[in-house]
């Protein structure tokens, strides 16, 4: 017997509510378990992310290769059949790292591992050559203020914790500055170490003299250490090529699984295409990048297309600068309130434990529904506060945050160095990663009603 129409839709609707009030965990759980099937059936994602990392090596803003990487990816994503694939531009900082070099000169001669620090000025051609002052904290320069002049400071500052430790790194040159030192060196910031000096942002203020800013591997900087403790006279010589250059033009890279029913409404996931200088990148964080892009392109094949629009955004320049993020919040300010979600990996794609979340209570409630789909694999931890520096921006309109926590233990050993390469991660791990964000990215984007709670 042929049903009338208004019986038709009579009974759609009927069926739509009876979905509406299943619970959340039994209404997405076939979904869940086929997405992370798929995301372990291969090592496609890792492989992706060697190609990447070894075909362009590093991608700091400013360089060749990182724009050469955009477009690689570009082409990628358009074969791989995502939705509105396009670069969006931002102005980019341009610091240029030359040739670099820390020798001791005294009590013997040995050219030391090095980085200098990412916006450092140069020292002159001739390089600076002086005795060595070792404080552990920035408590210690003050009280020995009166013996820091003309000599280069060293901050043997040992590893706590990133945000605490970082603040050599970032404000060391000033401080040292200060008290009229003529360069600064900091102990890389790291637990652990096999000589593999790590770089990273700093900082100057306008109101003290510019000094060079280089980091030295931990072994290095507690050998000085020991060294001035028995007596000796400690003398390097520092010679930095680094200068800064004009700003460039650079662009977010952002491919998206386009929506079935409310298209304009999205959920971001995604991670900073750009790198240091050094290394490959893989770990930060291409590995971010790769986790979404795959994870949407797994969606695709599924033939899982959500009613929302799911957008993968690998943001440039978050490592010296943070312009992305910002060019980002500027171009979309106006569909802030059709953000529903931000989600960002940034700290390794090693073994995935969950989410950090910032947002509304109702939200998190249903931000904690939904990691028991991800219990199987150990990811369904979600906790509060989470978001990440390239969603920032977007998070303080008010649009809810979400950050990929993983097992880090190991993050810092290879933070900004040379030895960030793609054998530090497994394929396992990076698969599981993927399947993380994209069931977490599906829901949130398939839902019958939004996330609660979104921006100003």
């Amino acid at each position: 017997m042929l049903l009338s129409r208004s019986a038709l839709i009579a009974a759609a609707c009927v069926v739509s509510s009876e979905l509406a009030a299943q619970p959340l965990v039994d209404r997405y759980r076939p979904a869940a378990d086929r997405i992370i099937a798929a995301a372990l059936a291969d090592s496609a994602a890792w492989n992706r992310l060697a190609e990447l990392t070894e075909r362009f090596g590093h991608r700091f803003s400013g360089s060749a290769s990182l724009e050469q990487a955009i477009d690689w990816i570009m082409v990628q994503m358009k074969a791989d059949g995502l939705d509105n694939v396009r670069g969006e531009p931002a102005m980019v900082p341009h610091w240029v790292r030359g040739r670099e070099s820390i020798e001791l000169i005294s009590p013997r001669r040995e050219m030391l591992p090095m980085l200098g620090l990412g916006g450092s000025i140069g020292t002159p051609p001739a390089g600076i050559t002086a005795d060595v002052m070792v404080v552990a904290s920035f408590d210690e320069l003050k009280a020995r203020a009166s013996e820091a002049r003309g000599k280069i400071v060293l901050y043997n500052a040992p590893f706590t914790n990133y945000g605490a430790t970082v603040a050599y790194r970032r404000t060391g040159a000033i401080e040292a500055a200060r008290v009229g030192a003529v360069a600064s060196v900091i102990r890389s910031v790291t637990p652990y170490s096999m000589r593999t000096p790590h770089t990273g942002s700093m900082a100057y203020d306008s109101s003290v003299r510019k000094i060079p800013h280089a980091a030295i591997a931990p072994e290095d900087a507690d050998m000085i250490a020991r060294m001035i403790g028995r007596g000796e006279r400690v003398r390097l010589k520092l010679t930095m090529g680094a200068r800064t250059l004009p700003d460039v033009m650079s662009r977010n890279v952002i491919g998206e699984l386009r929506g079935t029913e409310r298209p304009d409404e999205v959920v971001v996931m995604g991670g900073h295409i750009d790198s240091w200088d050094v290394g490959r990148g893989a770990m930060d964080d291409a590995g971010g990048v790769v986790a979404a892009w795959e994870g949407i392109r797994l969606l695709k094949a599924l033939g899982l297309r959500p009613r929302r629009t799911i957008r993968v955004v690998g943001w440039t320049n978050e490592e010296n600068g943070l312009r992305g993020g910002t060019a980002y919040r500027d171009a979309h300010r106006a569909q802030a309130a059709n953000h529903v979600v931000m989600m960002e990996s940034d700290g390794g794609i090693f073994t995935p434990k969950g989410f950090g979340f910032t947002g509304t209570d109702a939200a998190f409630a249903i931000i904690q529904q939904v990691g028991r789909l991800l219990e199987g694999i150990g990811a369904g931890n979600m906790t509060r506060g989470g978001g990440g520096a390239d969603i920032g921006p977007m998070m303080e309109l008010g649009v809810p945050g979400m950050g990929l926590n993983v097992d880090d233990t190991k993050y810092f050993w290879y933070h900004h160095t040379n030895a960030d390469t793609i054998d530090k991660m497994s394929p396992r791990e990076v698969s599981l990663s993927v399947a993380t964000m994209a069931v977490m990215a599906y829901v949130m984007a398939d839902m019958p009603d939004r996330l609660p709670g979104g921006a100003r």
